[in-house]
């Protein structure tokens, strides 16, 4: 937690830093749409549109990735289940075999990324 805000910190001053060394007054235009600004507001402002840009971007695969990752938690608890429901009715080494065949009949594959 202290790192953190040490890091925060540290890009904050270097930000500051940054804006003041280029507080150049520029013009941008896009299409019909101009307004004039600093060098460094522009530069922050489009920073912060790539950010923005490659996060939702990035949103579809973190879903799926969260939903396998919960199908495969369920799948792990049904198994559990199971093996001790069998427990309870047969010996030790019965259930040891019988849970590693359901095992292997149930693996699935995760995606390698």
């Amino acid at each position: 937690m202290q790192l953190q805000l040490i890091i925060a910190i540290i890009v904050a001053i270097l930000a500051v830093v940054f804006a003041l060394q280029n507080a150049v007054p520029i013009t941008v235009s896009f299409l019909t749409w101009r307004f004039e600004s600093s060098l460094a507001l522009v530069l922050l402002i489009a920073l912060a549109l790539g950010i923005l840009m490659s996060l939702l971007v990035s949103v579809p695969s973190v879903i799926k990735k969260i939903k396998l990752i919960s199908s495969q938690k369920k799948k792990i608890q049904e198994l559990e289940n199971s093996l001790q429901r069998e427990s309870g009715s047969k010996t030790g080494e019965e259930t040891g075999i019988k849970a590693k065949e359901e095992i292997e009949s149930n693996e699935l594959e995760l995606p390698l990324e």
